[in-house]
């Protein structure tokens, strides 16, 4: 069946995350593909953050999360609660995770689909694709409606463990893709896009020419990267010392293949006083008393310096410097994130630490995004009638080997 398909991208357009993107048929079904928190939204906001052009005064037939990273789903507390949330299995568990620290479960019913799997949602029909992306769990999707097909490419990359599944999906892509709705995070950047194999040779080598402590800073949720360096630990003879939450992220995702767990050799968990208080007072005590098996104290990090890579955040800096840890000239720091969160209050505070300790500095990272490269070898392989462009602040200077390029502005209807 044929007919008129509108697609409106509510907010990402011009920017990067906040995703809101619509695709509506003529008779009034939509979908509703992410619901992202704005990356430069008030820390703390959570109201009134919804683009005005998205009517929820209307159903869903459902609103469908590509990955477990806030600027994709964030905006979940300010839709109706009746409107439907489908997404992974392991997306729901971490998403509920986070939404649990900060005391604000999501009110909609969760619904899990299956990588490679076609569901229907009234008119729709949506296959997710399992893809490469530094949040665990993350999808493209394919959506299907009276006689169009769109592709969604969510965010994505081909430098990561995953790689194989997009260019499995570049060897033999859908047919016929009306519009590729794509990021282009990396466009205009010179972020760094190397392999997580490269980065493990890189850690390897630091952790060996370093004497004291390696401290590390990275995200709890980037699987790929606590993966990178538990393999590295292991070949130096290190122990990767983790805080509660990245061991509660560590136990989530186990289901989900031989990932790195709390209870491997080579793995602790550090107890902090302020970290615990946090859990029981929501209501995860148990979490804490489980762990304690697996746990050090943070007074341990002082002992064989040699022996640890140590997780390292803002939280954690006040109960390691009351245990006597506190960076020195024998150790190692690194910021294994974008390099544009040192210049934040988190970030800042991270480096001052450092900085204060005349610690040695290594930017060990690789981003979540594919390169400006494989992000037109991506869309030539798709070969979309048209390409609309989403997440990314250089399309208008990039635009340039990319097909058939469709801009559209912020709550502009677009006729497929």
């Amino acid at each position: 069946m044929s007919g008129r398909v509108t697609l409106t991208i509510h907010r990402a357009a011009h920017e990067i995350g906040g995703n809101c993107i619509e695709v509506a048929t003529a008779d009034g079904s939509r979908v509703l593909l992410d619901a992202g928190r704005p990356l430069d939204a008030p820390e703390g906001a959570c109201e009134g953050l919804l683009p005005s052009t998205l009517d929820v005064g209307r159903p869903v037939a459902g609103v469908l999360l590509s990955h477990p990273h806030q600027d994709h789903y964030g905006l979940l507390d300010e839709l109706p609660a009746s409107w439907p949330v489908f997404c992974g299995r392991a997306s729901e568990k971490l998403i509920r995770l986070t939404s649990g620290i900060f005391g604000r479960a999501p009110r909609q019913s969760f619904h899990n689909w299956e990588s490679g799997r076609p569901f229907t949602l009234g008119p729709f029909t949506v296959t997710p694709l399992l893809t490469d992306h530094s949040a665990f769990d993350a999808y493209m999707l394919l959506i299907e409606v009276a006689g169009k097909r769109l592709l969604y490419s969510g965010d994505f990359r081909l430098h990561g463990r995953k790689s194989a599944l997009v260019r499995r999906l570049m060897g033999s892509p859908p047919a016929s893709v009306n519009a590729l709705v794509m990021e282009g995070t990396n466009l205009g950047s010179s972020k760094p896009c190397s392999s997580e194999t490269d980065l493990e040779k890189r850690f390897l080598a630091l952790f060996q020419a370093t004497s004291g402590r390696v401290f590390v800073a990275w995200s709890a949720q980037n699987i790929d990267r606590t993966v990178t360096l538990y393999r590295a630990c292991k070949a130096a003879g290190r122990t990767l010392v983790v805080d509660l939450y990245t061991a509660e992220v560590m136990e989530l995702v186990a289901d989900f293949g031989r990932l790195p767990h709390p209870s491997w050799s080579n793995i602790k968990v550090v107890i902090t006083k302020a970290f615990a208080r946090m859990y029981r007072d929501t209501g995860r005590g148990d979490f804490v008393d489980r762990m304690a098996m697996h746990g050090i104290s943070a007074d341990k990090l002082a002992e064989t310096p040699s022996k640890w890579v140590v997780m390292t955040r803002p939280s954690l800096i006040r109960d390691f410097e009351k245990k006597g840890v506190a960076p020195n000239r024998q150790d190692a720091w690194s910021w294994s994130m974008w390099h544009g969160y040192l210049r934040g209050g988190d970030g800042s505070r991270v480096q001052a630490w450092f900085d204060q300790g005349q610690c040695l500095a290594n930017h060990i990272h690789t981003s979540g995004h594919a390169s400006p490269d494989d992000l037109r070898q991506f869309a030539a392989a798709i070969n979309p009638q048209a390409l609309i462009p989403v997440h990314g602040v250089a399309w208008d200077a990039e635009a340039e080997g990319f097909p058939a390029v469709r801009r559209l502005a912020d709550g502009e209807p677009a006729t497929l």
